[in-house]
């Protein structure tokens, strides 16, 4: 498969963040805690110099928690700020709030020195479409103050959030970058949706996430769905198509429909905490 999607108004968004960066103090990227690097924008590490950083690992709910862990570290050990999240849970809220604060401790003395008290830390939320930015500034805010969507590419527009007496939040549409270096990227970004799945191949998609699970989850893939794994992928997803009563008329198996299932499955969450990334292999 080949994975290639640049919407024209990202290369706009990307333009107005330069400009928009010049009033931040703290850049909030989230990334996608089951593909940490590749759900990265490496254009934001560029954008972002000079600036206090947060890496929020988000969904995490969804994600290995060992791996989670390690992840922490190895965005830590680079200079950043890290806390993980579950944009739907106003649990995970107050956790983030005191790293936002650690982040921005030092601008807040300098302000002190010049005699300014108060002035709200200004923040700039920015992540590739579909990681989760504007439910989780809904969530943290408190209201439905930025819109939200199952699909990616919903925020086409800056806005400006109030998200407490503390810290004033500029939203930022997502981006992402004009082509993949990487296939494996592209392949780890279809994967959790943050490619339209219209533009993708679903059955050769639920192919590859066969063959991961396979070899980094071993045992998954049976317990859901009664497979063999020692089976190719293709005889996996015909099995799972057998087991799930994936039919189409008559007898002949539905493939596209077992296809269709696993990746929802797999995206929400059904077949456990996995994580397709791990920081050893990316270091």
């Amino acid at each position: 498969m080949h994975f290639q999607w640049y919407p024209g108004h990202m290369t706009k968004a990307r333009r107005q963040m330069q400009e928009d960066i010049k009033l931040i103090d703290l850049v909030i990227e989230l990334v996608d805690a089951r593909i940490p690097v590749s759900s990265r924008n490496p254009d934001i590490d560029k954008l972002g110099q000079n600036k206090a950083r947060l890496i929020l690992l988000n969904k995490a709910d969804l994600a290995d928690d060992n791996r989670t862990a390690a992840w922490t570290e190895f965005f830590r050990g680079k200079g950043f700020f890290v806390a993980k999240a579950d944009s739907r849970s106003k649990g995970s809220m107050k956790a983030i709030t005191q790293v936002i604060e650690e982040a921005c401790r030092q601008k807040r003395e300098r302000d002190k020195k010049r005699g300014i008290l108060n002035r709200p830390v200004r923040a700039m939320i920015v992540g590739i479409p579909n990681v989760g930015k504007s439910t989780f500034i809904n969530t943290y805010a408190g209201k439905a103050c930025a819109k939200t969507g199952n699909k990616p590419g919903v925020t086409k527009g800056k806005q400006w959030i109030r998200l407490n007496k503390s810290v004033e939040l500029l939203d930022t549409p997502g981006i992402l970058w004009p082509r993949f270096e990487d296939q494996t990227v592209g392949l780890h970004l279809a994967l959790i949706g943050s490619i339209k799945d219209e533009l993708l191949n679903i059955d050769e998609l639920a192919l590859e996430l066969i063959k991961l699970l396979v070899q980094e989850y071993p045992g998954v893939l049976s317990t859901r769905y009664q497979v063999d794994e020692s089976k190719t992928p293709v005889e996996l997803l015909e099995q799972i198509a057998v087991n799930r009563n994936c039919k189409k008329r008559g007898e002949e198996l539905d493939l596209g429909k077992a296809a269709a299932l696993l990746m929802e499955e797999y995206r929400s969450g059904k077949l456990g905490k996995i994580t397709l990334e791990f920081p050893v292999k990316e270091a």
